[in-house]
């Protein structure tokens, strides 16, 4: 199912950009100045690959799974609200940037909290889409529903690892360099 295995390979890149999150999340609550720059790169980068690959994808699995399996109605709108909540968060961390950057006065520990809060919501909410929302995909749906989701959807995650690589090279260095934490 080389749907699926795209989908874990998406996981897989976006857990090596919360673990570089992670680190500047770090840095700042040990007092630090992290890089602010690469911190809003990585978040843009989040943003685009949630509205642009994450949220049709999701829609239209959700479509599926409610016409096939109706059992699946609770967790396909628990991960849906957990999803807007999430977009939220990182929408709000993108604000707070947006203000440091500009030199504005945010209060750091609050800024580190809330970035703090925002990873461990986006790893629970991967953890969530593994752990429940891909079994019910890999049970429910055959190569031939995968293949037309694929084909529907936006470009994939190497398309946009690529326009990552050619437009932040700094932060593409570093994605490299960080290690898959799934969990």
């Amino acid at each position: 199912m080389p749907m699926l295995t795209q989908l874990r390979q998406d996981h897989a890149n976006m857990a090596r950009l919360l673990h570089v999150l992670q680190l500047k999340q770090k840095t700042l609550a040990e007092g630090e100045r992290p890089d602010f720059q690469m911190m809003r790169e990585v978040v843009d980068y989040i943003l685009d690959y949630m509205s642009g690959f994450t949220a049709p994808l999701e829609r239209m699995c959700t479509e599926q799974l409610n016409t096939r399996a109706p059992e699946a109605n609770g967790l396909c709108q628990r991960l849906s609200e957990d999803y807007r909540a999430l977009n939220a968060r990182l929408a709000r961390l993108s604000q707070n940037l947006d203000m440091i950057l500009m030199d504005a006065v945010v209060p750091m520990d609050q800024f580190s909290e809330d970035l703090k809060a925002y990873l461990e919501s986006h790893r629970a909410y991967l953890r969530s889409e593994r752990e429940e929302l891909f079994p019910l995909i890999r049970e429910h749906f055959d190569e031939d529903d995968l293949d037309q989701l694929a084909k529907a959807l936006p470009e994939g995650a190497e398309a946009e690892l690529a326009r990552l690589q050619e437009a932040y090279p700094l932060l593409y260095a570093e994605f490299r360099e960080a290690p898959s934490p799934l969990n």
